[in-house]
Formats: C-alpha cells, sequence, structure tokens
C-alpha cells in the first residue's frame, strides 16, 4: 500500500503539473519512436531503391546500346541520318519519362506518418482551452 501512495503524485495543481508533465513526456516518447521507426524504414527503401536503380541503368544501358546498334546497322545501307535520328529520339523520350517519375516520387514527403500524429496532437491540445 505505501508503495501505490508513493508512486502516485499529491493533490492539487503539482499533481495536476506532474500528471501532465508525464502525459507530455510520454506523448513524445510515442512520437520519437515512430519517427525512428519511419526514419529505418525511409533509409531501408532508399538503400532498396540505390540498389535496384543501379541495376536497372547499367543493364538497360546495355540493352540500348546494343539496340542502337543494331537499329544502326540494319538501316545504314539505305537510311543512315533516319537510323541514327530515330535512336536520338527514343533517347530522348526515355528520358524525359525518367525525368517525370523522378518529378512524381519527390512529392512523396517523408515522415508524413509522424508530421499528421503531430498535427493531431497541436489540434487536440489547442482543443482543450
Amino acid at each position: 500500500m505505501a508503495d501505490q501512495a508513493e508512486q502516485r503524485p499529491g493533490g492539487g495543481i503539482s499533481g495536476a503539473l506532474s500528471q501532465l508533465a508525464a502525459s507530455l513526456i510520454a506523448l513524445l516518447h510515442t512520437r520519437f519512436e515512430l519517427a525512428t521507426l519511419e526514419f529505418e524504414e525511409e533509409r531501408e527503401r532508399a538503400k532498396d531503391m540505390l540498389i535496384l536503380t543501379v541495376i536497372a541503368t547499367v543493364f538497360f544501358s546495355f540493352a540500348l546500346i546494343v539496340a542502337s546498334v543494331l537499329v544502326v546497322f540494319w538501316f545504314w545501307d539505305t537510311h543512315p541520318v533516319a537510323a541514327l535520328s530515330g535512336v536520338l529520339l527514343v533517347y530522348l523520350a526515355i528520358g524525359i519519362v525518367a525525368l517525370v517519375v523522378l518529378q512524381r516520387r519527390r512529392e512523396t514527403r517523408p515522415f508524413a506518418a509522424t508530421l499528421a500524429e503531430l498535427e493531431k496532437d497541436i489540434h487536440s491540445l489547442r482543443g482543450r482551452r
């Protein structure tokens, strides 16, 4: 019984303030854990994307070089300028598509869940006044 009485904060303003402080610390602890988890997930996702991007870039580059040489070789006798222009246009189209996809990927916000929870906390704390 004595242990329970010692663990409870005293009554009045000091008890309420210590309960409020404990609640705020618990809230911050939870949000920090969420931010840490999201950071680890973001780091792993970035690492995986980097590895896959390098692999895809290397092998797509090999494929494009071979396809380019094949197209130019195939049409060299009849339309050499058209063959080179066609290869150039394909490369430009691939580059534009890659930039559009990259721009769309940049629009996602890292730590979105943590920021949303913090916004909820702010709104709930402001609503209590």
